[in-house]
């Protein structure tokens, strides 16, 4: 069984602030930092810091050698990236003193995804291979059609959530990441963590789902039986949650890999997850596996 993660590579231009800026205002920034970026990238590196091997495919810009390198220096194969003429991806992240975050996105390399391009990467893959994909991508609708019609297990964080997700069939999705605020958006009503389990489990009846749910933990749903296995947050000093989420994705479905029940993966992204906001960054923040077995050791 291959892991395919097709999805966006991006700078991360963070800048430290007081807090978020009003519309209007000018605030001097304390810090400004640049890391390597993308939810892509971000839950490839994931996965390859699990021990899992990865194919990231993408596209990035004339500046992109950065990604490249990083991604073979943790093992995460880059023969699916394309560069391509132009700028890659970027984002402007604030992070306030209470560590939380606002990212604008521009899209650039990400957003010129061709159908060629996906067509020829998926003949690497057949029945059974997992893919691993985001919304910060263009053609996210075309890619989920062809990786059904070759039986892979698709995997879906819809994040962000936008119009452009309107166009995906996600009756053929797998297994749904998503946090509170994309879970009511999919499901289409409450806020309500269990009422937007209930409603994703009419909707698919077939698919997983993980909830993030910030300080009050995580849930896992199977909506084939209705099982659910809560996990509490782990508190720490939180010092920019950029990639928690990410980190989470990754752990999540190494733990599936692995076969181990799921209170034991639940509880491995959850350790993964609280050591990333530990740290500064998206790729950087992300821990390794030696490092989330010693913490959940203890």
């Amino acid at each position: 069984m291959k892991v395919l993660d097709f999805g966006s590579l991006n700078y991360d231009y963070v800048y430290n602030v007081d807090h978020m800026l009003l519309p209007g205002e000018t605030q001097a920034s304390t810090g400004m930092e640049t890391f390597c970026g993308g939810k892509g990238l971000n839950q490839s590196m994931a996965l390859a810091k699990a021990g899992v091997p990865v194919y990231m495919a993408g596209s990035i810009g004339e500046e992109g050698q950065q990604f490249l390198d990083l991604c073979q220096e943790n093992q995460v194969n880059t023969e699916m990236i394309r560069q391509i003429p132009g700028k890659s991806g970027h984002t402007i992240i604030q992070v306030d003193k209470d560590a939380q975050n606002s990212i604008l996105l521009f899209g650039g390399a990400n957003r010129s995804q061709s159908r060629e391009h996906m067509d020829q990467v998926l003949e690497h893959f057949s029945k059974g291979d997992i893919i691993l994909l985001q919304n910060e991508i263009n053609e996210l609708d075309y890619l989920i059609d062809k990786a059904y019609e070759r039986e892979m297990t698709i995997v879906l964080n819809p994040s962000p959530f936008d119009s452009a997700l309107e166009a995906c069939d996600m009756s053929k999705v797998s297994i749904f990441l998503l946090n509170e605020v994309e879970g009511a958006q999919v499901a289409g009503g409450s806020k309500d963590p269990d009422e937007i389990l209930g409603l994703l489990r009419e909707k698919f009846p077939h698919a997983q789902v993980v909830l993030t749910l910030g300080k009050d933990g995580a849930v896992y749903q199977d909506n084939r039986t209705g099982e659910r296995t809560a996990q509490p947050c782990i508190p720490v000093k939180a010092v920019d949650t950029t990639a928690a989420g990410d980190t989470f994705t990754g752990y999540f479905i190494a733990g599936l890999l692995k076969e181990m029940p799921m209170a034991d993966i639940m509880r491995m992204c959850a350790t993964a997850s609280s050591i990333a906001v530990s740290r500064k960054g998206a790729t950087a923040s992300i821990p390794s596996v030696e490092e989330v077995e010693e913490q959940l050791s203890k």
